[in-house]
């Protein structure tokens, strides 16, 4: 099947097997490869992408339902090659420690920070409770999220 998107705002056309999920297709055939695989259930996170604004799980989502829609990866949450302030903030306050679980949450953290001036510790731990990391207890990374909402 032919799919027809835009991914990090560039166009993108491409043939794939209807049985092809989202992850793989922006993996294997977009070469983006910041999007991680970690559990293949939707049950960890590191996938997580923007499709049409909302946030999801690739390794959940069929590549031609990416057929028309907007994606946003990793990637491109960075703007003109520079880090944006969620990205800076993980990298001050040590927001990663292996990595592995980092692009999901950057993507997730860059949703919840949008348009935000504020938010609690309880806001965040709940909103990113569908990002697992086994390497940080997930203190540093809610000190991240406050750090990028200053």
């Amino acid at each position: 099947m032919l799919i027809e998107c835009k991914i990090n705002q560039k166009a993108h056309r491409h043939e794939v097997d209807p049985t092809m999920t989202a992850l793989d297709f922006l993996r294997y055939i977009a070469q983006l490869t910041g999007t991680k695989e970690g559990c293949r259930e939707g049950e960890c996170g590191a996938c997580t992408i923007l499709l049409n604004g909302d946030l999801v799980n690739s390794c959940l989502v069929p590549a031609i339902h990416l057929h028309k829609a907007e994606i946003v990866t990793v990637e491109g949450i960075s703007q003109a090659d520079e880090l944006s302030r969620i990205q800076q903030a993980f990298v001050v306050e040590g927001g990663s420690q292996c990595g592995f679980c980092t692009p999901g949450m950057i993507v997730s953290a860059a949703k919840l920070v949008e348009g935000k001036r504020e938010l609690d510790e309880a806001t965040i731990r709940e909103f990113m409770a569908g990002n697992l990391c086994r390497c940080t207890g997930y203190g540093q990374i809610v000190k991240s999220i406050l750090e990028a909402v200053k």
